[in-house]
Formats: C-alpha cells, structure tokens, sequence
C-alpha cells in the first residue's frame, strides 16, 4: 500500500522540465524592437476648458484601459471609434492587478471631444539579440523587462515584432550618465515575432532564415569564474565584434544582476566610455560558451555593468512553448 500510496502522489506533482538546447545561434546584432499593448495606457493628463476631467475622474497615470461602454479596447484607433459614437464612457481600467470601473464625462472644446487623456499603445526601441534556439527557434534579448516609463511599470504586451538595425552613431557614456546607441531600423525587415516581455527579458520566435549559423555551447552557473571574458556586440553599422571584459564576481542569489563586470577593451571605451543603453542582450562569453547577457550599467561608473545567467533566460524563454 505505502508503494502504491508514493506512486500516486509523485504523479500528482507535474516536474518542469526544459528541453532548451545546449548549444545555441548567439546574437550581438542590434535589432530594433516594436511592442504593441493590450488595452491603451494613459500616459498623462491635459486641461479642457480649464478642468482636468481625465485626472478628476479618478484615472491614474499607468492605467490601462480595457473596455469602453463594455466594448473592448486592443489599440488607440479602437478607442477613437468607441470615442466617437457616445458621449459619457463607462471605462473598464486595469491598474496592476486590480480592475477598477469609473466613468468618464468628456468635454467638447472649440467643437472637437476632449477626454483630458494623454494615452499611448506601443513602444519602439533598440536593443541586442542575446540568442537563437537552433531547434525551437525561441529568441531571447534584453536580459530585463520593457518598462512604460510614465508609470515605470512592466509593459503589458499584447503583440511585438524585431526588425534588422544598423547604428548610425554613439552617444558616449560618462559618470553620472548611460550613453545610448543610435540606429537605423529597417521597419520592412521582421525578423521575429515577439511573445513575451518579463523581467528576464523579451521572448519569442525567430522569423528569419538561420541556416548556416555556428553554435556556441551554453555554459552553466558553475562554469563562470572570474577573469577574463567577452561580450559580443554591435557598435557601427551592422558589424558585431567580441570585446574583452573582466568578470569581478558573481552573484547566484540575484534574480537578475548575476555577473558583475567591467569593460577592459580599449576599442570600446574609447567609441562607446562604457555600457551604452542599446547594449543591452549583448551576450557575454567565457571559455567559449556563452554563460550571460549584459542587462544593466552602473551609472555611476559606466565601464562596469551586470548580467543576467543565460540558464536564467533560457528557462523563461522555453515557457512560450
């Protein structure tokens, strides 16, 4: 009886198993980034006929509109069209996980309806491809989530798409300051269909061909040491280049600031003064494997910055499965 008792029990606790691949296509390629939201944030608030009705409503910036009049809402041209067939709207609102109902009286100024809400669907942006699962076709990038900066919360998505990017120029890091890659996106070039924005990073699959492409093995947490290693990535035109770096520690508690590191590679201190926003996802090899990917910058002394495990975003991104 006790075996039987054991049997059944161990089937009733479903084991997570990922089946992602030990070797992998590594990135280091800018790509653009393109993410549309499910529902409309508002974003911000303007006067009507000197009155802020958007904020007297009870609306909050970060806010995430669902519904209208019971209608759902998916994007900003939706909304116009509920906007113009009435003139009171019951809003069915997402704020973090609750779902607040309010209603919203709108004005008319100068013969035109006015909701005093500054609102948004999408947002466009450059980063670094981490990596290419050669099997599942699974991409990762970023090493951290894709935040609504008026709310500084995680970006709901509801679709996205990376797109092929060459950079243009660089805005230099300095204390105090994270620089910035500047890039030229090549809007009718979609090379992935994103599924996933989470802390570890933006998810999804890999649209373009990958034949042909050299495989890096993945490195475990146990393989990293300190010393010397390189991150691979992109800082004029489309070519991608390996750059040295120090690993000063490494942190296996940390959800995503894992790898502490700093840049040692002349050539890039002097184009980019250290960790440039853009250079996020660039992967970050040692030993031939690719063990990280640079997710974060120490503002305050640029040339160091931070990377996420790539077991860790490896784990998040075979979920989408």
């Amino acid at each position: 009886m006790k075996k039987r008792l054991i049997v059944l029990l161990l089937l009733l606790f479903p084991i997570s198993v990922f089946a992602y691949s030990d070797s992998l296509i590594v990135g280091g390629e800018t790509i653009g980034i393109e993410v549309h939201s499910s529902g409309v944030y508002v974003v911000g608030f303007y006067s009507v006929n000197g009155e802020n009705i958007g904020k007297n409503s009870g609306i909050e910036v970060g806010d995430i509109i669902k519904k209208v009049n019971d209608i759902e809402i998916h994007n900003i041209d939706e909304l116009n069209d509920v906007l113009m067939d009435s003139n009171q709207f019951q809003l069915m609102i997402q704020r973090g996980r609750n779902i607040v109902d309010l209603n919203l009286d709108p004005v008319y100024e100068n013969n035109i309806l006015k909701t005093g809400l500054y609102v948004k669907d999408q947002i466009n942006g450059i980063g670094t491809l981490s990596y290419i699962d050669p099997n599942t076709k699974i991409f990762g990038s970023l090493g951290h989530e894709i935040i609504e900066s008026s709310s500084f919360s995680k970006f709901q998505i509801n679709s996205g798409n990376i797109y092929k990017a060459e950079v243009s120029s660089i805005n230099k890091s300095v204390s105090g300051s994270a620089g910035s890659k500047n890039a030229v996106i090549e809007k009718n070039a979609v090379i992935g269909d994103i599924e996933k924005n989470e802390e570890e990073g933006i998810f999804g699959f890999y649209t373009d061909d990958i034949s042909e492409q050299r495989l890096t093995p993945v490195g475990d947490i146990f393989d990293i040491h300190k010393g010397k290693a390189f991150i691979r990535t992109n800082i004029l035109d489309d070519k991608i280049e390996n750059f040295s770096i120090n690993i000063i520690s490494i942190d296996e508690n940390s959800f995503n600031k894992n790898i502490l590191f700093e840049i040692t590679d002349k050539k890039l201190l002097k184009k980019t003064g250290g960790i440039v926003q853009g250079m996020s996802g660039s992967p970050i090899l040692q030993d031939n494997k690719i063990i990280g990917v640079v997710n974060y910058v120490v503002v305050e002394e640029p040339l160091k910055g931070y990377g996420i495990f790539i077991t860790t975003m490896l784990e998040e991104g075979d979920k989408i499965k």
